[in-house]
């Protein structure tokens, strides 16, 4: 059914409708085909080495873990589909700290979209919101959906280190035109934000994960580490 996107799971259209239909869409099946078609071509994007259609099922596949946590879990799924449909890792992005998912223009597609189906103006305010919010990728306590959502976003971390060393080679193929140092360094930010958090997770299932993701984080913190001083070293020499 999706030639145009091979690496789509045959499910993935299936959950789409359903959860659509759940959340309140009053379009037809034609038209709900034609959205999905439409996000899975943005998730498929050549430039995506990460966030791409395999990122996009571990998330719902995470939120499928969660769900009884969600209030809303299809809303919850909707916000998944939408989180990183608009993404971009241009260099004037990156060096803006401004690459990567884009979810303020996400949002905004969320919105169109979800509306020319036929969703409720509120629930798709909803949707709208949890994905504006993965902006920090941190939680709102009262916001259960969002604890779902934020959750299932960043359990790549608790990988097993062969999964979590192949996520990070996706990462750095996505920023290959950036320059080592530079990348380095913009990652080690990254890490060290994590780090400093007293929680990764905040979901009641995803406790589990907080000693496995820690422990990744803190090895790849101190690669980064040891790789910055040497390629600072390597810039002095040749100065």
């Amino acid at each position: 059914m999706f030639a145009e996107t091979t690496e789509a799971p045959q499910w993935l259209l299936s959950s789409w409708i359903r959860s659509c239909q759940a959340a309140g869409a009053t379009a037809n099946e034609p038209e709900l085909v034609a959205k999905c078609r439409d996000l899975l071509a943005r998730w498929s994007e050549e430039d995506r080495s990460y966030h791409g259609i395999k990122h996009l099922v571990d998330v719902l596949s995470h939120v499928d873990e969660l769900a009884e946590e969600a209030a809303d879990p299809d809303l919850v799924r909707l916000a998944a589909w939408y989180h990183g449909a608009v993404f971009s890792a241009a260099a004037k992005l990156a060096y803006a700290n401004a690459a990567g998912e884009d979810e303020v223009a996400s949002a905004a597609l969320a919105r169109k979209q979800l509306l020319e189906l036929g969703v409720p103006e509120e629930r798709v305010e909803k949707v709208v919101n949890m994905v504006t919010k993965l902006v920090r990728h941190k939680a709102v306590k009262s916001d259960s959906d969002c604890a779902v959502l934020v959750d299932a976003d960043l359990a790549i971390l608790k990988s097993d280190p062969q999964r979590y060393r192949q996520y990070l080679k996706a990462i750095r193929d996505e920023y290959a035109h950036i320059p080592p140092i530079d990348f380095v360094r913009a990652r080690l930010r990254i890490v060290s934000k994590l780090l400093e958090r007293d929680k990764l997770f905040s979901t009641v299932a995803s406790h589990t994960w907080e000693d496995a993701a820690r422990q990744n984080l803190e090895a790849e913190q101190a690669r980064l580490n040891k790789e910055l001083a040497k390629l600072t070293a390597e810039t002095e020499v040749s100065a």
